[in-house]
């Protein structure tokens, strides 16, 4: 009780560990492709990281690094000159630009002049061309409008929205580095690449330069990663993306090695698997918002069958609570490495291991404290806890700090999530059987405290997941 959201941190677990400072790169969508659901996995797994480290005492930099650079904007400038419409892009950019660039790349691939106007577009860009760089601008500013919107809805926020493009100089910087260090080799088609084996091996070969001298993806991630060394100092730095990247991040750490940084050590890519089947009514491509609207819908409905629903004020707000707790637990139940194959049933059963059942437990202790709270909080005497489901809960309770301690060694959630799980199953069996109101005052009052102190666990763990808990349901 005396702890309130710092219980389980305060642990002789966590004593002496030194504040370090921590930069979290996740999320980090495409500018002017809408925010699929690839994406989603690594906004909420490094909001779940952020947020960890956070209540850790560590000061920590949510970085959101955009893919707003590269040939697809040749082709998504040349495209918009061909298909766009200036009123569309500003009621819905995202939506507009993606069919652009759907179009623009379906007319690129029968017309070679397309694809040519695409590339010198790009070229204009990296030269510096004051006409491509404000239409470039534009769809940058509209697209980080819609993605802040989407991640308020998340309960989500960044401290940085940064960019490949910030570094399309410095990168021309690590070339030069990576030159004067004997590191490059010239191929016969005029790109640029470093041989990580040194001894030629192929599969360590890395490509960093276009044989046009435009920057590579790989050169930019080495130009962000120098600069925030420069810029925060980090003590670790956390990538949070699909393990597809896997191989990318090692060349880079090791890159970054090779070129005298000792630093490159406190660099560290937290993989994770791919999600399988998830689709909405509206069809295949799935982009976040819809997911988002779906959750919201398939609640509503959920919440409007059910009996005990409670009068809500505003039922879309738990609705929508409600169901991104079911789509976080579905996501973190498991290895954040495995893939899995998602299902819209399994995510909102209300019986059964799921986020709906967290929410439904919290909503519930709440409505007790809210119905006895006054009378009895006062008195309280723990003697009074002797029944088994008491002692199971109170067990349980003091596990709290270890599964903290767990989930911060391997940044893995699922330890907290199952955890939670358990929690509320104590709870469950714990509330047929604990009655308050036939009870003497002091041992009500225990109990009371006991169902609070569950509670305020409860919600301490779901917040760190980066889920709201909801008082009402």
């Amino acid at each position: 009780m005396e702890d309130g959201s710092k219980y389980g941190l305060k642990s002789e677990l966590f004593s002496g560990l030194p504040q370090k400072k921590i930069i979290v790169e996740f999320s980090s969508p495409n500018v002017a492709k809408k925010f699929h659901v690839g994406h989603l996995r690594s906004t909420i797994i490094g909001n779940f990281i952020a947020n960890l480290k956070e209540a850790l005492g560590h000061q920590v930099t949510r970085i959101n690094y955009l893919g707003d650079w590269g040939m697809q904007f040749g082709l998504l400038g040349t495209g918009f000159q061909l298909f766009g419409y200036e009123e569309k892009l500003q009621s819905n950019p995202l939506q507009h630009l993606f069919e652009v660039y759907v179009q623009v790349n379906k007319e690129a691939a029968d017309d070679k002049n397309v694809a040519k106007s695409a590339h010198e577009f790009f070229q204009r860009l990296e030269l510096g061309d004051t006409q491509a760089l404000a239409l470039w601008q534009k769809f940058r500013d509209l697209s980080i409008e819609e993605y802040t919107r989407i991640y308020k809805r998340l309960g989500i926020h960044f401290d940085e929205y940064s960019g490949e493009s910030f570094y399309r100089e410095k990168s021309q910087e690590v070339l030069k580095l990576l030159d004067s260090k004997g590191l490059l080799q010239k191929t016969v088609k005029g790109t640029a690449v470093v041989d990580l084996s040194g001894n030629g091996d192929l599969s360590s070969i890395c490509t960093v330069m276009r044989s046009d001298g435009t920057s590579l993806y790989t050169t930019r991630d080495l130009a962000a990663a120098i600069d925030r060394m420069d810029k925060y100092n980090f003590d670790k730095m956390i990538y949070v993306t699909d393990k597809g990247q896997k191989k990318h991040f090692q060349q880079v750490f090791q890159m970054l090695q090779i070129m005298g940084y000792d630093w490159a050590e406190r660099c560290q890519h937290v993989p994770f698997g791919v999600v399988q089947g998830m689709k909405t009514r509206r069809g295949d491509v799935t982009f976040l918002e819809d997911v988002l609207n779906e959750i919201r819908l398939r609640m509503l409905q959920n919440m409007a069958s059910v009996k005990t629903t409670k009068e809500l004020e505003n039922p879309q707000e738990t609705a929508e609570r409600v169901g991104l707790a079911a789509l976080i637990i579905q996501d973190f139940r498991g290895l954040l490495l495995s893939d899995y194959q998602f299902s819209w049933d399994r995510v909102f059963q209300s019986r059964g291991d799921t986020g709906v059942f967290l929410q439904y437990t919290h909503a519930r202790l709440h409505s007790l404290e809210e119905t006895f709270g006054c009378g009895y909080l006062n008195d309280f005497n723990t003697a009074c806890l002797q029944e088994p489901q008491s002692v199971s809960i109170l067990q349980h309770l003091l596990r709290f700090d270890e599964v903290l301690y767990r989930s911060s060694q391997d940044l893995q959630p699922r330890h907290i999530v199952s955890y939670l799980l358990t929690l509320s199953h104590l709870a469950a069996v714990a509330h047929k059987t604990l009655h308050i109101k036939s009870s003497p005052p002091e041992v009500a009052g225990a109990r009371l405290h006991l169902f609070k102190a569950v509670r305020c666990v409860l919600a301490n763990g779901m917040k760190l997941l980066g889920i709201t808990p909801v008082c009402k349901m």
